[in-house]
């Protein structure tokens, strides 16, 4: 029971990621141990240092928009409109694709992601007619001709929020509607705003989560020179090593990860299934220069202190942690420190684990995807393990580090981490209902 206000909860879970579509797909692969790591095959990745990632590469957007829709989108964009329809379709809620009536005013939309451009391939291609003999660009021809160059419907694929517009409007979503661009603090921080909005009233329904193409070849290049991807591409999918002795970065994933989120009352009143309660939200920050971590992790041990006051709870009554797992060697053991600090002596006896071995990171939508895995992991009683963790390096210790295989397990509550590569820090506090 959260303090204060009406209770929420979650009744749908949208998932997309390479280990499947749909939250049991998904859900069941991670306890299984599944890997959707692999070499990028979507187009030639040799001029990047990291040439792993976990793709999509069955992921048909006809299924769950429109051709007109799609016009007007991204990679990203289709995945967050999919994992939309997915979510709507779990909770059991009437929408206008399943011939229903528009969700209306009382629906609100929070979603999170990290896009910056629309389609890039047409656009570089055109543009090459701009180029002059001596390889430099012509930007008086530029400017003369660029309606004929640039692509028509280039800026509108490359709005950054665009996925709010398109949801939107598929659904008739006529509430409060926000977008939050980052890494995977994004993603969480438009589930802790939905449910802040549910709690308060100004929402009965919301839509909140995040998504991103991270393996799309712009994404990569962007991320590619950070420092923060491994570059051991010989290991294929054992190359992404949280909390190991041999971590050396992380890898990214495309997918998506959207909540349904409904007033409690509401949604026992309609006999909605209820994966699990949110109860508490936090953040906080390392105000330290990116992309470097705090060393002491202040701001998710902020995030964390804060989402447990929000949720009326103490450290030793959390029962699993969904984990950012960056795999970087300095992000890992700072946010092992973070949660000794932020637990004090519980921190020992709760169980850890992240998806992300398996999922790939998905920047926007990582933190999303573990608030999902947590639910599902209060759902289903089960909680999957770190993939590749073999030698736990031991400043990610003491904690309980969930290794070799799934653990059964039956927590009352959860929480879910998410980090962001300037310092963001985001932690949701998620109970078994009642």
């Amino acid at each position: 029971m959260s303090g204060g206000g009406r209770q929420v909860v979650i009744t749908g879970i949208g998932l997309l990621t390479a280990l499947g579509e749909g939250p049991e797909d998904t859900f069941k692969a991670l306890v299984a141990g599944e890997s959707g790591i692999g070499p990028i095959k979507a187009y030639d990745p040799a001029p990047l240092q990291t040439r792993l990632g976990a793709e999509m590469p069955e992921f048909d957007a006809t299924r769950y928009a429109t051709k007109r829709q799609l016009r007007t989108v991204n990679r990203g964009d289709s995945l967050a409109l999919a994992a939309a329809r997915i979510a709507l379709d779990d909770a059991g809620l009437a929408h206008k694709q399943a011939g229903g009536d528009e969700l209306g005013y009382r629906t609100g939309l929070y979603l999170g992601g990290n896009k910056s451009l629309g389609r890039m391939e047409q656009l570089i291609e055109e543009l090459k007619v701009i180029r002059r003999p001596d390889g430099t660009a012509d930007l008086e021809h530029l400017a003369r001709h660029g309606d004929v160059i640039m692509p028509p419907l280039f800026f509108v694929e490359g709005l950054p929020a665009g996925a709010v517009f398109n949801i939107s409007q598929a659904y008739g979503i006529r509430g409060s509607s926000t977008f939050f661009a980052g890494y995977a603090d994004a993603g969480a921080n438009a589930i802790g705003r939905a449910m802040r909005a549910v709690r308060r009233g100004d929402a009965d329904v919301a839509i909140a989560g995040g998504y991103d193409d991270a393996t799309s070849w712009w994404s990569m290049t962007l991320l590619d020179r950070l420092g923060i991807l491994t570059t051991r591409n010989e290991l294929g999918r054992q190359a992404y090593r949280p909390y190991d002795r041999e971590r050396s970065g992380g890898l990214p994933g495309e997918g998506a990860a959207l909540l349904v989120l409904e007033d409690k009352q509401a949604a026992l009143a309609r006999g909605a299934r209820i994966y699990a309660e949110l109860t508490g939200y936090g953040a906080g920050h390392d105000a330290r220069t990116p992309p470097a971590a705090d060393p002491q992790g202040r701001g998710l041990a902020r995030a964390v202190r804060r989402s447990l006051e929000d949720a009326r709870l103490n450290p030793g009554e959390v029962g699993y942690i969904a984990a950012d797992g960056s795999g970087t060697v300095q992000g890992d053991a700072s946010e092992a420190l973070a949660l000794r600090t932020a637990l004090g002596d519980a921190a020992g006896r709760v169980p850890v684990s992240t998806p992300k071995p398996q999922t790939g990171h998905l920047v926007g939508g990582g933190g999303a995807l573990n608030a999902a895995v947590a639910a599902l992991a209060l759902h289903h009683g089960v909680l999957p393990a770190t993939l590749n963790l073999d030698h736990l390096d031991p400043v990610c210790a003491p904690l309980d580090h969930i290794r070799g295989s799934a653990r059964e397990a039956a927590p009352t509550h959860a929480m879910a981490l998410a980090r962001g590569i300037e310092g963001q820090a985001v932690a949701l506090t998620l109970s078994k209902p009642a």
